[in-house]
């Protein structure tokens, strides 16, 4: 697929292996097809106190990506309702012991603190952003939808989401490449490419 400005958008495979991971690098913009976790802060609190309990995940996370979406409703004909990206950065306290597991993806909006970019690059991992106030064009892509654990969290349990070509620009990769930081330097410096999400 190329996108308007005619660049080529890759598309990937999830789960995802390290190898297709340390290819990537920020700025890439990608189409995510196969399977991603919703999870928001609820969720993420969950299941780390899971693991400070020394017990065990509702899933395996090596080699998965999750999206930080809690969709509303679905209504007829779709799998989900709006599935737009929460704020990232509310995950941020979570995330490290998450890599730790073999999380190897997210997919969000906005920055992430020092210590996630840090605890990405030790577990190859990436991150990528999808664009904030299109919940309802994002859901398009996806076409499943199964609750997975913690039902009584409602929109925020964890899922199991299907998804077939959903736009994507990697915004933090696993070789400590920040568009966050990049994107306003460049844009800066006259080239006009700046950060999206």
């Amino acid at each position: 697929m190329t996108s308007a400005e005619g660049e080529s958008a890759r598309r990937l495979r999830i789960p995802l292996d390290e190898h297709t991971v340390m290819s990537l690098r920020a700025g890439d913009r990608v189409l995510l097809s196969g399977v991603l976790y919703a999870a928001r802060d609820a969720a993420h609190r969950k299941m780390v106190e899971a693991l400070r309990g020394g017990g065990r995940l509702p899933l395996d996370l090596h080699g998965q990506v999750i999206y930080y979406v809690g969709p509303t409703p679905a209504p007829p004909g779709r799998a989900v309702g709006a599935a737009g990206p929460t704020t990232s950065g509310r995950m941020d306290p979570y995330t490290p012991p998450l890599l730790q597991q073999g999380l190897r993806g997210m997919v969000g909006k906005g920055p992430r603190g020092p210590q996630v970019q840090e605890a990405m690059c030790r577990a190859h991992a990436v991150y990528f952003v999808v664009t904030g106030g299109a919940g309802a064009l994002l859901a398009r892509h996806i076409v499943e939808a199964t609750v997975v654990a913690y039902p009584e969290l409602g929109t925020e349990a964890l899922r199991r989401l299907v998804v077939d070509d959903m736009p994507a620009l990697v915004a933090v990769d696993a070789h400590g490449g920040n568009l966050f930081a990049s994107g306003p330097q460049a844009f800066a410096a006259g080239s006009g490419s700046g950060v999206v999400a």
